[in-house]
């Protein structure tokens, strides 16, 4: 017997969760449901595409593989729906798109109306997601476009990107410091310097280019966002690097005070992602002009001596 769409969705979201009864969740099912279709789906397979144990289920070595060929599957056979759904619906193209939380709030305000008014025929579902699990996301078909801001490296044969712009780092003090213009990224007080938690990839970037000492960074203070940093920053608790893209909605703190970096400075670009295999790249392309536009834009307005 062949494998169904519906038992390949229910095994790839265990592999997603690891647990048994959050995939059921995930699957708005009962688990004794879903732990029936993967039953079926191993006996046709002829073997166990998991482990389970006690509290948690893992993947096989053919469990790796098996469940390689079902991302693929799946994400092919969502791509036919939206095909489909996009040809049959008076023209209307939903697209999911996806937005790490470090650009999400500053760049999608001013691109969502110059989206619309661009691309009346799309409707858009807007989702936040740190990078890794807008990629994985990307690729397995659950979204169709991801705007990040580092190359999908471990993905490159299977995701495209453009870059929209680059997106420099400003240090955010406060009022109170007597730090000189430009800061040297070198001289930083490593000590001080705020990051936001594990899995941002602002975080790696402002570690990298501030040359953190692995025992710095791990000690550091962690937030979940640019907003509780800040605030930190305003009551002069430590430094961090800012991206320019947010300094209109988190500079304006009269108790912040923001200093251009020494050359070469420090900052990230900003990119469109999709699936190469994907029908509508000339529509993404178009997408992505327009979000480059308002972004280029919104950097001329923030740095306006860059």
């Amino acid at each position: 017997m062949s494998p169904t769409l519906k038992q390949l969705n229910y095994a790839l979201a265990v592999a997603r969760t690891g647990h048994f009864g959050q995939a059921a969740a995930q699957c708005h099912v009962t688990q004794p449901a879903l732990s029936q279709q993967i039953k079926l789906l191993e006996e046709s397979c002829g073997t166990p595409i998991f482990e389970r144990r006690r509290k948690s289920a893992r993947p096989t070595a053919f469990g790796i593989e098996f469940l390689a060929h079902a991302r693929q599957v799946v994400a092919a056979t969502e791509q036919l729906e939206t095909y489909v759904q996009r040809a049959g619906h008076g023209g209307v193209q939903p697209i999911r798109l996806g937005l790490i939380p470090t650009i999400a709030p500053y760049l999608l305000p001013i691109a969502f109306p110059a989206l619309r008014d661009a691309h009346p025929e799309v409707e858009f579902a807007i989702s936040e997601g740190k990078t890794e699990t807008l990629l994985t996301e990307l690729d397995t078909g659950e979204i169709d476009l991801a705007v990040i801001a580092t190359a999908p490296e471990g993905f490159a044969d299977r995701i495209e990107s453009v870059v929209l712009f680059a997106d420099p780092f400003v240090l955010a003090v406060s009022a109170k410091a007597e730090q000189v213009e430009p800061a040297a990224l070198a001289a930083l007080p490593q000590k001080r310097l705020l990051l936001l938690e594990e899995g941002h990839c602002l975080r790696d970037q402002a570690v990298d280019a501030c040359r953190l000492e692995a025992e710095a960074a791990r000690l550091a203070f962690a937030a979940t966002s640019l907003t509780t940093i800040m605030e930190m920053v305003a009551l002069d608790h430590g430094v961090t690097l800012l991206p320019a893209i947010a300094l209109a909605r988190e500079a304006a703190d009269p108790r912040i005070r923001i200093l251009s970096l020494a050359a070469p400075g420090a900052g990230r670009l900003i990119r469109l992602a999709w699936r190469r295999s994907s029908p509508f790249a000339g529509t993404y392309r178009q997408i992505a002009a327009a979000f480059q536009q308002v972004g280029i834009t919104r950097l001329s307005e923030a740095l306006p001596a860059a």
